[in-house]
C-alpha cells in the first residue's frame, strides 16, 4: 500500500478552540492509509528556528538556535499523535523578528518536502509562509479564513498589513462564511468566486439532545432545577464576557433560579471571576474550564449565549442548535450560521436588559433534536469529510 499523503495544519497552537476543533472532528474523519494531518504551530518557547514535539510532550531542538524551548504541552497534543500526527513548533510571529521567522519557516520547509498540501489557518502570517511552502516545492497552499475581524489597537492593524493580498499568494482560498471571506480575502475575490465556503461543520451525533444526559449533568452540578444558561468560548475580548456577565446579572434579578455556565480558559478568565464577585453573581456562576466531554454541559443547559463583537462562523453556535438549544447571539455573527430557527440576533449596543428580558421570554420550551435539520443544513462533518478527502487527494 502506499504511504498516506500528508496535510500540514498551519495554526497558533493545538488548544481548545473553535479552529482547532473542527479540524480535529475533520482529522477522526481521515482514513489515515490515504490522508495523515500534521500540524505546524506558533509557541513563545521557541526562539529561532522550529521545534518538533515529541510523543512524551517534551520538544527537540530541529534547526537553528532555539534557546528556551520549553513549550507547554496543549490540549490536542496526545490525540493528535495517537492518531500518527507529528507537531512542529515555530516561533511566535511578533513584527519586529520578522527576518528570523521567515527564516525558520525557510528552514522548515527546507527539512520537510513530505507535504503534498498545506492548509494555513493562521492567516495573519499566510501571506508569508504559504509562499515561502510554495517555493519550497509544497504542490499545493491554502488559506482558511476562519474569523471575520481582528482585535483592536497594533496587534489587529498588524494582521491587516501582513495580510494584503492573500488571495493572490495561495492556490486555494477558503472561508468558513461569506463574512470571513470579505474580512480575510477582501471583496474582490469573493465578487469574482475565487473564494470557497465551507462551513464549520461538527460530528452532529455527539451533541443529539439527550434528557439522560441533561439530568445527570445538572445532579452533578446541583442544579437539577432552575434556569441554566451557558456559553462556551476562550475567555478573551473577542467573546465579550463582561456584557455576557452584566446581561446574566440582569436576568438574576428576575429569576432567583438563574445559573451560568461558562466553558473555557484565557487570559481574562481571573478578571472575569473578579467581575463576578463585584456583580454579586459568583454563587450562580460555573467556570467550568476547558472540557473533552463539553457535548454533555449543553444538554443541561437552558439557553445559549453568543454576544461576541465578531466571529467567522462559531462551531459553538453550530454545537448549541445541534443540541436544541434556543440560541441569543448577537447579530454581528453571520446569518449562515442559522442551521434551525433556535437563534434570535440581538444588538450588543442594546443594554443588557434587552437581553435578559429576551432570554426569560424564551426560556420555557420544549427541546427537540435538531440532528436531520444539522444535517441538512450542510453542518454535519461526515459529510464534509467527503469533499475533503476529494481535494487531498486531488479528485476534483
Amino acid at each position: 500500500m502506499e504511504k498516506p499523503i500528508h496535510v500540514l495544519h498551519v495554526l497558533g497552537g493545538v488548544g481548545l478552540g473553535g479552529a482547532e476543533s473542527r479540524i480535529m472532528d475533520l482529522y477522526r474523519q481521515m482514513n489515515r492509509e490515504e490522508i495523515q494531518f500534521d500540524f505546524l504551530v506558533h509557541d513563545l518557547a521557541v526562539r529561532n528556528g522550529f521545534l518538533e514535539v515529541r510523543q512524551d510532550g517534551g520538544t527537540e531542538k530541529k534547526q537553528g538556535k532555539t534557546h528556551g524551548h520549553v513549550r507547554k504541552p496543549q490540549f490536542y497534543d496526545e490525540e493528535i499523535q495517537a492518531m500518527g500526527g507529528h507537531i512542529y513548533v515555530l516561533p511566535k510571529f511578533k513584527v519586529y523578528n520578522y527576518f528570523s521567522y521567515k527564516r525558520a519557516v525557510r528552514d522548515f520547509f527546507a527539512a520537510h518536502r513530505e507535504f503534498q498540501v498545506v492548509q494555513g489557518h493562521m492567516t495573519s502570517t499566510a501571506g508569508i509562509y504559504l509562499p515561502i511552502a510554495k517555493k519550497s516545492g509544497v504542490p499545493v497552499v491554502a488559506a482558511h479564513a476562519r474569523n471575520a475581524g481582528v482585535v483592536k489597537g497594533l496587534k489587529g492593524l498588524a494582521t491587516r498589513f501582513f495580510r494584503r493580498g492573500l488571495a493572490g499568494k495561495a492556490d486555494y482560498c477558503f472561508a468558513c462564511s461569506a463574512l470571513a471571506g470579505q474580512d480575510v480575502f477582501g471583496g474582490e475575490a469573493m465578487n469574482t468566486g475565487r473564494v470557497k465556503i465551507i462551513h464549520n461543520a461538527i460530528d452532529v451525533e455527539r451533541f443529539t439532545y439527550d434528557e439522560k444526559v441533561r439530568q445527570e449533568v445538572r445532579a452533578q452540578l446541583g442544579i437539577s432545577d432552575g434556569l441554566v444558561l451557558g456559553h462556551v468560548g476562550r475567555f478573551e475580548y473577542q467573546k465579550n464576557h463582561p456584557y455576557l456577565l452584566d446581561v446574566f446579572a440582569a436576568v438574576c434579578r428576575e429569576r432567583q433560579d438563574a445559573r451560568l455556565l461558562l466553558l473555557g480558559e484565557g487570559v481574562d478568565k481571573p478578571a472575569m471571576e473578579e467581575k463576578c464577585r463585584q456583580l454579586g453573581i459568583a454563587d450562580r456562576v460555573r467556570f467550568l474550564g476547558n472540557r473533552r466531554d463539553a457535548q454533555r454541559f449543553y444538554q443541561a443547559m437552558d439557553l445559549f449565549l453568543l454576544p461576541s463583537f465578531f466571529e467567522g462562523l462559531p462551531g459553538v453556535l453550530v454545537e448549541a442548535q445541534a443540541a436544541g438549544l434556543r440560541c441569543i447571539v448577537s447579530d454581528t455573527v453571520t446569518r449562515e450560521a442559522q442551521a434551525t430557527d433556535l437563534v434570535t440576533y440581538l444588538s450588543i449596543g442594546e443594554p443588557p436588559a434587552r437581553w435578559a428580558a429576551e432570554i426569560i421570554k424564551q426560556a420555557d420550551y420544549d427541546r427537540r433534536n435538531t440532528a436531520q435539520e444539522m444535517r441538512t443544513a450542510g453542518f454535519d462533518v461526515r459529510t464534509q469529510a467527503q469533499g475533503y478527502r476529494r481535494f487531498y487527494l486531488r479528485e476534483q
